[in-house]
């Protein structure tokens, strides 16, 4: 089942739908429009709101319905799925609707701490609905795709009977019954993609002071970075099975070469005139190891400075 050529439900998608359950969407950011597109694709009657009205426009013409108000988006539907600023939107857009919250399944997929989304979840409860935490790992365009994946958290069965409807927005991996869980997960694939996201910009820089231009640099960058879980894959084992024996053997790259290399980055950032937030931050992770002794372990020995900064 598709979408016509001119965005709109055809004939067969009309029929199609009443047979599937109907989910109200809230937030239409591209991301909300995008999962409202698929599970319309998906079959799925969907209801949705957004405080400015005229972003539902477009979904609209392609088959959703727009509710009048909060409550009467969340009435529509017993999966309510969320895509919002942040957690506090939720409140904010809710909170006129916590008497229609009954037996709902509320799908928190706003970016928040994980702290909030477990508070989130009490709140749900105390208004008698269910809650689950997601976090949608890719861009808005690869919502519905193979490529798309979502991580979850919250209570098993919950889950398990929306898993068809959540699925259609990607393969869905359920990480337990903490709902602070999914949110720690989403925050700590945005740690490792904003920073390289960081790295390639300071990259950039560097080599913009020798003359060389972005579209040169850059595609050369980006072999670097794609390379990285090749290489930490590369041994005969998990990197992570040695961390979580509390293992560093130093056979390869050890924590005083790897901080000579954050010295270097430091000392060249300096003399280009870089900002220097991002390597002396890296450079403090080195530094510490070897002030405590742990030069010849190897590279991941710098989580002990991440877990215990002080």
């Amino acid at each position: 089942m598709a979408l016509s050529e001119h965005g709109g439900v055809n004939e067969e998608q009309n029929h199609t739908t009443r047979h599937h359950s109907a989910v109200t969407v809230i937030g239409l950011g591209p991301m909300g429009q995008a999962m409202t597109r698929t599970l319309l694709t998906g079959g799925h009657p969907v209801t949705v709101w957004n405080r400015t009205a005229s972003r539902a426009d477009g979904v609209v013409s392609d088959g959703a319905t727009l509710a009048a108000t909060p409550s009467k988006a969340v009435e529509a539907s017993d999966l309510v799925i969320l895509s919002l600023t942040d957690y506090q939107a939720m409140y904010d857009v809710l909170g006129s609707a916590t008497e229609s919250l009954a037996g709902r399944t509320l799908v928190n997929l706003s970016s928040d701490t994980p702290d909030r989304t477990r508070e989130a979840a009490t709140w749900a409860a105390g208004h008698d609905a269910t809650f689950l935490t997601g976090g949608v790992m890719v861009p808005a365009p690869m919502v519905g795709t193979e490529a798309a994946h979502v991580y979850y958290s919250g209570r098993d069965q919950v889950m398990k009977s929306h898993l068809a409807t959540l699925s259609l927005l990607g393969t869905a991996k359920h990480l337990g019954e903490d709902p602070g869980l999914a949110q720690m997960m989403y925050q700590a694939q945005l740690a490792v993609f904003l920073t390289t996201l960081s790295g390639l910009m300071h990259a950039t820089a560097m080599l913009g002071t020798a003359g060389m231009k972005a579209q040169e640099a850059l595609p050369e960058l980006l072999s670097s970075a794609d390379s990285i879980g090749d290489i930490l894959r590369a041994g005969e084992e998990n990197p992570g099975v040695a961390l979580d024996a509390g293992e560093y053997p130093g056979d390869l790259s050890t924590v005083t070469m790897m901080g000579a290399t954050s010295d270097h980055i430091v000392e060249t950032s300096t003399s280009l005139g870089l900002n220097l937030a991002l390597p002396l931050a890296v450079q403090a992770h080195y530094r510490r190891a070897i002030e405590h002794g742990h030069g010849g372990d190897n590279w991941t020995r710098i989580i002990d400075s991440i877990r215990e900064p002080r």
